[in-house]
This record gives structure tokens, sequence and C-alpha cells, in this order.
């Protein structure tokens, strides 16, 4: 493997001096800066071998980079290793940025080049202006892809679907209508939307482009009094035809999105420059005035309304029962010695499977066992996978894709005897988990602002974890979604009932442990206090949280009270969808602390 990726990455060589152009850069994105991508968009994992969900790989004449957050750096180091391509460790003081980096290396006067499609209009702009500053130029240049990957799969073909009202709770028409009242806020006479979770949502439909993510490839764009809709023609169904027909959506094909641009009529455009591909940016002409700000779609489409928030409490009980199921098996089955990482993936995989209205995984289960579980976006291969013995941690995140919701649990589970450092992080993380969970704040509060609450625990210890606390979740969408979220980096987007965002601290322990607690938590209002209103977190996620790694001493009585409320909670909801044996085993799995 490691001789086809150094042939790759000649290849790409050898366009780039038919091009002109000195250092290329690939990022993971598709023209919809998507954070999963369809085969056809995976370049970065083609050309590098590095299978993450994120990261970006420059190439210049003699040098190969890798910058990758710290979910990967482990995985990234063993899957570049040999290839040629050096990693760097984003967040890390001594890594220097992607400019940085071109700006070491390029002398004034040379160029670097971008696929426009696959670059956010604001990455765009701030690597050409960060660039200038040594005189080096900015290229956008058709996708060498195209040329140099042999083989490379074709675009999504599946035929999209209609989403019913009765899980969406509003109607496409409903929901244009809304839309249409907030780009009217704006003084924008149409809004162009690129997100492909966003279009979903919006013209309630859905599909299988991407992985794990039910979404469709495809760009809308809505006026005052139409829509226009730019989707590959053999997706679009002749029921997909009607519904759209019936909401006022004209269609087009998908790649006359540019051409149609560059005809708009003078007016004002609205689209967010985050979410808007360079390339699409490009094409709409100066005599239109383009609003650059956040979609209101995403604001729109995080806060539940009734009917998603009733289903989405039906399907975490349906999950939960097959958590219980599994977890019950698993404490079984371990210590039999038959179990491997990749064995209880199936497992869980086939108890969710039976589940009412499962639509499939919400990702990629990550199931990893000791020291595997220190690589935070871990996933077992046959090269990879270990057996499971009675000791230690198994941590286990994985989520499902119902009709009415979409789930996303972790837990770290003791298979057998703990030492006293695991026990020590499981209970720091567990603490700082609950104190989170328990937050009480007004209105107008960021995640940013509640970020520390699940951090202070361990960081007393002199520890950290360097991915987000918290990401919102969509409802049968991608597990990932905006605009909330709860982490260090600020984010101006304030926490607001009805939005749905997980909470999950971790510690991560190379070449020993890791451990991370995870519940998806709804913000509902706390009621009125002094000086306005205020809001708390309902935790929906039902599963039991494993207490056999717990130091009782270092967890404060309230933290008890909430855990034995939890569990309690747990086994009222979940106990009616077991058999005898399943609820005595959740019964003692719930026992009160």
């Amino acid at each position: 493997m490691n001789t086809t990726i150094k042939e790759r990455i000649r290849a790409l060589r050898t366009w780039m001096k038919q091009m002109g152009i000195d250092a290329f850069i690939i990022p993971s994105t598709d023209p919809h800066l998507s954070e999963y991508v369809a085969p056809h968009w995976q370049s970065r994992e083609w050309i590098s071998g590095f299978t993450g969900s994120a990261g970006t790989v420059v190439v210049t004449g003699n040098e190969a980079g890798l910058w990758t957050d710290s979910r990967y750096f482990l995985q990234a180091a063993r899957q570049i290793e040999g290839t040629g391509i050096d990693l760097y460790k984003e967040m890390l003081p001594e890594t220097p940025s992607i400019p940085a980096f071109l700006s070491e290396r390029l002398k004034k006067g040379q160029t670097a080049g971008i696929d426009g499609r696959v670059f956010a209009t604001d990455a765009a702009r701030s690597l050409r202006e960060e660039l200038a500053v040594k005189g080096i130029g900015l290229k956008c240049t058709p996708d060498p892809m195209e040329q140099i990957w042999n083989g490379r799969p074709e675009m999504p073909q599946a035929p999209a679907f209609i989403y019913d009202t009765k899980y969406a709770g509003r109607t496409c028409t409903e929901k244009l209508e809304a839309i249409r009242t907030e780009m009217k806020k704006a003084e924008a006479d149409s809004l162009l939307l690129s997100a492909l979770d966003e279009i979903a949502w919006t013209l309630n439909l859905r599909g299988s482009d991407v992985h794990c993510n039910p979404v469709v490839v495809s760009y809308l764009l809505i006026g005052r009094d139409e829509a226009h809709y730019f989707i590959n023609s053999r997706k679009v169904t002749p029921e997909v035809a009607a519904h759209l027909h019936e909401a006022g959506v004209s269609l087009h094909t998908y790649q006359e999105i540019e051409s149609y641009l560059t005809q708009l009529p003078a007016g004002s455009l609205m689209l967010e420059p985050g979410k808007t591909n360079y390339a699409v940016r490009s094409a709409i002409p100066q005599s239109c005035r383009v609003i650059e700000a956040p979609s209101p779609v995403a604001l729109l489409k995080a806060v539940r309304n009734e009917q998603e928030t009733a289903g989405l409490r039906q399907a975490m009980r349906r999950d939960g029962v097959a958590l219980v199921k599994f977890l019950k098996w698993l404490e079984e089955a371990v210590p039999q010695g038959t179990e491997t990482e990749i064995s209880v993936d199936r497992k869980l995989h086939e108890l969710r499977a039976a589940q009412p209205l499962y639509m499939g995984e919400s990702f990629d289960t990550i199931a990893g066992y000791g020291a595997h579980a220190a690589i935070v976006h871990y996933e077992a291969t046959p090269e990879t996978d270990i057996p499971l013995e009675p000791r230690g941690f198994l941590l286990l995140d994985s989520g499902a894709q119902y009709l009415d919701g979409t789930t996303d649990i972790t837990r770290t589970i003791a298979l057998g005897p703990l030492t006293d450092e695991e026990k020590t992080d499981y209970t720091l993380i567990l603490k700082g988990h609950i104190d989170l969970a328990m937050a009480v704040f007004p209105e107008g509060t960021r995640g940013a602002q509640l970020d520390v609450l699940a951090r202070m625990p361990i960081w007393q210890h002199r520890m950290n974890f360097l991915h987000g606390t918290g990401h919102g979740v969509g409802h049968f969408l991608n597990v990932h979604e905006g605009p909330q979220s709860i982490r260090m980096n600020e984010n101006p987007v304030a926490l607001r009932a009805g939005m749905v965002t997980s909470n999950e601290p971790g510690v991560y322990k190379a070449g020993s442990h890791g451990i991370r607690t995870e519940n998806l938590v709804l913000t509902v209002p706390a009621g009125e206090g002094l000086f306005g209103r205020y809001l708390k977190f309902e935790t929906v996620t039902l599963c039991p949280i494993c207490t056999r790694g717990i130091v009782r001493s270092l967890l404060t009585p309230a933290e008890t009270d909430w855990l034995n409320q939890y569990h309690r909670k747990v086994y009222e909801q979940l106990s009616p969808g077991l058999n005898e044996d399943e609820r005595l085993w959740l019964e003692k799995a719930c026992k009160a602390i």
C-alpha cells in the first residue's frame, strides 16, 4: 500500500507541473463541505491512505504532509507510515498552519492550487490572503482526481425518498414559509443552500448518498415565491417529483448550478460562505448583491418541534432496549473468551437492526478494547482486531438511525478487574458528564460557557481532552450537526429549548486506556428566575452507565443522586420492552450506589 500511495503522489506532482502550480491542497470535503463524504469525493483518503473523517493533505514538489486533529493522531501515524507523508498534529503549539507551511516552502512568485469546488469560500479567501503576504499565489484548478484516480467511484445514483410529515412534524411548504420569513428579515430575495442536511430538512427528503448520513447530493436555491432544486435526474422518482411540484420547487440537473447562478438577475442573494464552495460562490455575477451570513435553516432545523421530540424519545427507548440486550449478552460472553472488537460490533448491529423503524447506523461503531480505546476514533479492522478479556475497559461509541430519530451513545464498560488509575479516570470523566448534565443556565448561554463544567474534574488532575464536549445531532439526519456546540472554542450560537446536543467528556492515555461517557441531552425550559428565563438539560439517552469502575468517594452527594435518579428513569422506561431475564439484569445494572 505504501508503494501505491507514493505512486499516487508522483502522479499528482506530474499533474501539478502540467498545471503550473508548486503545491496542491486536498481537504476531506465534497462540494457541499460535508464532514462525511460519498466515495466519489474521498480524494484525501485515496491520495494518503488515511481513513479518518478529518484531515488535509498538502503536496509540494518534494514534500507531503497530513494535518489532522487529536482524534486521529495515533491512527494517522500508523496509516501513513512509510508513505513519505509527514504528520502535522493540529492544535499543538509546534504545528505550523497550512499557510505557514506553504509560506516556508514556496518562494515569492510561486503558486499553490486548490479545487475550488471542495473548498469553502471563507477558507479559500483566508488562504489566498495569507499566502499573498509572502507573494505566493493561489490558483483554482480543475479536479486533478478526474485525471489521476483510475477507477474512481461514480457520483451517488440512488434515488431520494420522501420523509413522512408524521416524523418530520412540519411539511416542506411550512418549512419554506419559515425560511422565507427569515429571508425577509435579512432583506434577501433568494437563499442558496449547499449543506446537504439543511436541504434534506427543508424539502423533507432523505437518501443514501453518504454512508450513515441519509442525505441527498444536491443544491437548493430558494426565492421569495419559487425554489430551484439541482439534483441528478436519476435520483428523482415520480413520487419525489410530485412532492416537490406541490411545494413549488422546480427541478434542474446537478451540474447546472454554476451556469444557473451566472444568469441570476440583479437582486440580493443570501449564502453562508463557510458552507458554500468557492467555485459556486465565484459563479454569482457582480450585479447580484450577496449577503454573506449564517444560514437561517441551521437554527430552524436545530430546534426540534413537538413531533420530532416525541419521536426522538421513542427512538431512544427502542435503542435503549437493544443496548440492554447487548450489555447483558456482553457480560455473559466475554468470560468465554470468544469475542473480539469486531464481533461485538456485529452483535450490537444485529440487536439494533431488530428494532422497529431502524434504518442503519448513524456512524461506524467504535469498539476499542484496552489501549485501542485511547485512539479516539478507532475502528477495528481484521488487522487490528483483538479479543476481549475479562479485565480492563471496552469503550463502545455507537449510534443508530431510526425514522423517528438519530442516536449517539458512548459507554465505557468494565469487563473485569481495573487498575486504580483506570477507576480514578473513569470516575473523573463521569463527574464531568454529570456536572454538565445538571447545568441550569440563563437563556442566551453559549456552549463554550458551559464546557468547563465537563472538564473541571480532570483539569484539577492536570488532564484534558482535545475534542469538543458536545455536538448537535440531527433528526434522522447527520449525527454531527450545528449550529450549537459545547466546546472550548467560542461559538456565538446560544443554546435554545428544543436543541439536542451530546455530552461526552473523555480522557485518553496512549498505550494504556481511553474513557468516554456520552449521552444526548435535550435543552428544555427551567422556569423564570432573576433577570429572565432559565434553561437546563434533560438527558434523553436511556442506557445504564457502568458502575463497576466508580470510586464512590470521588462523587459528591449531588452527583450520586443524579446517577441514581437517571438509573431509575432508565429502568422505568426500558423494562416494559424486556423479557424477565433482561429485566432482572437491568434492575441489577441500575441499582442505586
